[in-house]
């Protein structure tokens, strides 16, 4: 009998209000894992009501920072004992590597631990005034209850990224996972329950974007939404938050660039290359899959690139010996495959992959694939593929790769391979992305801030930064000055 998965709502599985269920399928098989409940209006309104009567009850108002903090840090021991589990349930959900979501898992805790230690830093200060009887001191407070509405692709990293934050500031969530990966959310908001949230403070509708998703964004009672998607998505909740003059943060899509110097380790740069946009299948929002390489170092890192792509261990993703998984889904796998189809029609050659690879499973695997003859201009370099497609280009000068970097609608993050020092701060500088790794890519903190620019994205996740998008700046003026109060119509000499 298939395994069912209700909503966690108020502290308790909660069946879905129309009875109705979705299944959610191994990528890597295609047999059928679970079903999962499929929220509706009526769900999501349960989920906010138990959300607000969490954050308005004095077990949690009153509850001081510095224990929302010891909250958050016996979660992530909890998500210490339990890491294999999660790691596979995430395997199962999405067809991530098993190897690499144990290494997930082995850094996750220290999200919920660097949140556990700001809880109680979050400070105000007092301002100067004009008159020595007034005193005049801000105040952070939280909003609220949060909506948060997360992806499959990373669904533990990116939805702890955003209820640590908001929890550690004292609001409340509703989480929406995407319907591929349902089961590790349910089972992280369970354990959040384990490590003493009060019920109602964790919360979890599982279903589509278009309902589930939809109701969310649009509830009365939610004060922000903090989402990570695609563009499109982001745009329309935007509009819809921005209708309400409510925030949003919103971690959207990346056409990310990879800059290879002349002067750089092409080794370690084609290794960079490779990290960059084959690891996690390329279903990530910072692959940096437009390869940019001076034309002195083109041919070789081509080469190295291409070689290395073409004996990559495509196939089952619980096999250690496995280095890329499957697509989590047959629409992006449609997806991947189009594109490369359309890339070969603008005029683009496939180095190595470009179609299927021999994997004895029925899973959505497609092999990592490396284009040349592209330029800036065509739709497979432009736009977001969301797959292990690399577009690698020559350029001559830094001024053109700068400008040709910066031709893109994405700001997300971006990578410089150079032994210069002077050039690597001046490329830092000059590239439009929120982030930029120099000899290196995907290095990642929760202590450190990550922003998009352009339609990346607006808003902060990681660091103290994000801590300030869950809080509402508050000025506070206390007139001290104990004396009659003057009657502001009464002229003095």
């Amino acid at each position: 009998m298939t395994l069912r998965l209700d909503h966690f709502i108020g502290g308790t599985w909660s069946a879905p209000a129309s009875g109705e269920y979705f299944a959610s399928t191994n990528p890597a098989t295609l047999d059928v894992l679970y079903e999962a409940a499929r929220g509706t209006d009526e769900d999501v309104r349960r989920a906010v009501a138990a959300a607000r009567s969490a954050f308005e009850s004095r077990q949690w108002r009153d509850l001081t920072a510095t224990k929302r903090g010891h909250l958050l840090r016996r979660l992530g021991d909890l998500v210490v004992e339990h890491a294999e589990e999660l790691a596979e349930f995430e395997t199962l959900d999405n067809g991530k590597l098993l190897r690499e979501m144990r290494g997930q898992l082995a850094t996750l805790p220290e999200y919920l631990y660097y949140y556990a230690g700001l809880a109680d830093k979050v400070q105000g200060s007092q301002i100067p005034t004009s008159s020595i009887t007034m005193l005049n001191y801000t105040q952070r407070e939280p909003l609220g209850v949060v909506g948060a509405i997360t992806p499959w692709n990373s669904p533990l990293t990116l939805t702890t990224s955003k209820l640590a934050p908001a929890l550690a500031a004292g609001n409340t969530i509703v989480i929406k996972p995407s319907e591929y990966t349902s089961r590790t959310i349910l089972r992280f908001a369970e354990l959040a329950s384990q490590a003493g949230f009060p019920d109602g403070v964790v919360n979890v509708v599982t279903g589509f974007g278009n309902e589930a998703g939809a109701a969310l964004v649009s509830h009365r009672d939610i004060a922000k939404i903090s989402f990570t998607g695609s563009t499109l998505t982001g745009a329309r909740i935007a509009a819809e938050t921005a209708s309400r003059f409510i925030g949003s943060t919103l971690e959207l899509g990346g056409k990310s660039p990879n800059i290879v110097f002349g002067d750089a380790d092409v080794a370690n740069a084609a290794m960079g290359v490779v990290a960059g946009i084959f690891a996690a299948a390329g279903q990530t929002c910072i692959a940096g899959s437009r390869v940019f390489a001076h034309r002195s170092v083109y041919d070789e890192l081509v080469e190295r690139v291409s070689e290395r792509a073409a004996s990559i261990i495509v196939g089952d993703p619980l096999v250690d010996a496995t280095e890329l998984g499957p697509l989590a889904f047959g629409a992006q796998l449609e997806k991947v495959s189009s594109y490369v189809d359309l890339g070969v029609s603008e005029g683009a050659t496939v180095r190595t992959g470009g179609g299927r690879p021999d994997v004895d499973l029925a899973g959505y695997f497609y092999s990592p694939t490396v284009l040349t003859d592209v330029d800036n201009s065509m739709r497979v370099v432009r736009e977001e593929i969301f797959g292990p497609v690399a577009a690698i280009m020559p350029f001559d000068t830094e001024d053109d790769v700068v400008g040709m970097a910066n031709d893109t609608d994405y700001g997300l993050a971006a990578g410089v391979w150079t032994q210069n020092l002077a050039r690597a701060h001046r490329m830092a500088r000059r590239l439009d992305a929120g982030t930029v790794w120099v000899n290196t890519y995907r290095a990642m903190s929760p202590m450190s801030p990550r922003q998009g620019f352009k339609s990346s994205g607006v808003g902060i996740e990681h660091g103290l930064e994000s801590m300030h998008e869950y809080t509402r700046l508050k000025s506070i003026w206390i007139n001290t000055d104990e004396g009659p109060v003057s009657d502001p119509f009464v002229m003095r000499g």
